[in-house]
């Protein structure tokens, strides 16, 4: 048995069950889920019609590297979105699809780190804990770096020592962050890519938030911009994790990609042969047209701009909530202790928000999640600001 099972932590949604066990929230009120980040918005139904037009395609196996139109589709999507120099991308060479990004995020560290070398995997703080298990299931050592508010909820990368630096092999980054909703500007990721090179560490960039932003004007900007930007056109050290679940509302899809560094897409390809994942053709087709069509991307995130207004009028007089740069994730401070508070709101008023300690880890003296919790809104406009109304009941009568 892999000894390195037992370091795992419960899944946040292991410990939520927990809080609310033996509750019964009141029977009038239905209950609204804010705390697990799946889309609810309507699927594209072209990409619908393309998945059954497709069903023929079950009579073949898929091959790991995908379909060579979808890697174009992928290539074409990231120069026009990330505005990178043109031809830049080799579909043959810089892009892999795969089954979402969870799975890829996490075959990537197993791939990619050197037990040997007593490693280290630095990633945010709160953070997706599928960084913190793939680390750990890669035998390397987790490193977590705080995001809170005085920095903007970007890790403090200046204070990093040199030491941990040098143990460093893989550096996970979220931008949009997930819960904070933070984006990492260009100066910063152009930071984080000479600090690779100069220690000789990857950077696995999670942009699956990237198409849910407030500012039409101003998209969130990603790793292989800055590395284009710093003309470094091979993207070397820089990989990067997308996803159609967010952006067009295919969660059950299960189609992401991987693009980058060709040589580290190179041996990712080699450990997923073995690893047996490819995605179904039928799904690979229907993505080729999500990633196609901007439309239906820009009319999810008016769902969206839509409910944080209506909700961010109704909580902001009572809580401290602010309006994220990106994603779908409100981040707000808790007028008492962060479990107390989504126990209460469970037990009185129906409604699941997820604790930020759940998120944490104790690090540099606490827990950046502490009196925290994550708001989802993913549910319909009307359900989020019933959601809203109902926070607002339980502040005024705590």
């Amino acid at each position: 048995m892999n000894h390195q099972l037992d370091k795992l932590h419960p899944y946040p949604f292991e410990k939520l069950n927990k809080l609310k066990t033996g509750i019964t929230p009141p029977a009038s009120l239905s209950h609204i889920a804010l705390s697990i980040g799946e889309p609810k918005h309507e699927s594209p139904a072209f990409v619908r019609d393309e998945l059954v037009n497709q069903l023929t395609t079950l009579s073949s196996y898929p091959l790991t590297r995908g379909l060579p139109e979808l890697r174009q589709a992928i290539c074409q999507w990231l120069t026009s979105r990330f505005s990178l120099k043109d031809n830049s991308l080799d579909a043959e060479q810089h892009v892999l699809p795969v089954n979402g990004t969870r799975e890829a995020l996490f075959a990537f560290a197993q791939a990619m780190v050197d037990s040997s070398e007593n490693p280290l995997v630095m990633m945010p703080n709160p953070f997706y804990q599928i960084y913190e298990g793939a680390a750990l299931l890669a035998g390397a050592e987790p490193c977590y770096l705080n995001t809170i508010a005085e920095n903007g909820f970007i890790p403090d990368f200046d204070g990093v020592s040199e030491a941990t630096w040098q143990r460093c092999q893989l550096l996970y980054i979220c931008s949009p962050g997930n819960p904070t909703g933070a984006v990492i500007g260009m100066d910063t990721l152009t930071q984080l890519i000479e600090l690779a090179v100069k220690y000789d560490f990857i950077i696995a960039s999670d942009e699956c938030y990237s198409e849910i932003y407030q500012d039409e004007n101003n998209p969130p900007v990603g790793l292989l911009q800055a590395a284009n930007k710093m003309g470094n056109h091979e993207y070397k050290r820089c990989v990067v994790f997308h996803s159609l679940s967010k952006r067009s509302n295919l969660p059950g899809l299960r189609s992401g990609f991987v693009a980058g560094d060709a040589e580290i897409i190179a041996k990712f390809l080699k450990y997923r042969t073995y690893h047996g994942c490819a995605m179904p053709v039928h799904h690979q087709y229907a993505s080729i047209k999500a990633w196609n069509d901007e439309q239906h991307v820009k009319d999810n995130r008016d769902l969206y701009q839509q409910k944080f207004n209506a909700v961010l009028d109704i909580l902001s007089p009572v809580l401290d909530v602010q309006m994220p740069e990106a994603s779908f994730y409100l981040w707000p401070e808790t007028p008492v202790d962060d479990e107390t508070f989504a126990r209460e709101l469970f037990a009185r008023q129906n409604v699941t928000v997820l604790p930020g300690r759940y998120l944490s880890r104790d690090a540099e003296g606490n827990n950046p999640g502490e009196n925290r919790v994550r708001m989802a809104l993913v549910a319909p406009l009307d359900e989020c600001i019933e959601a809203a109304q109902r926070v607002k009941h339980l502040i005024e009568t705590l």
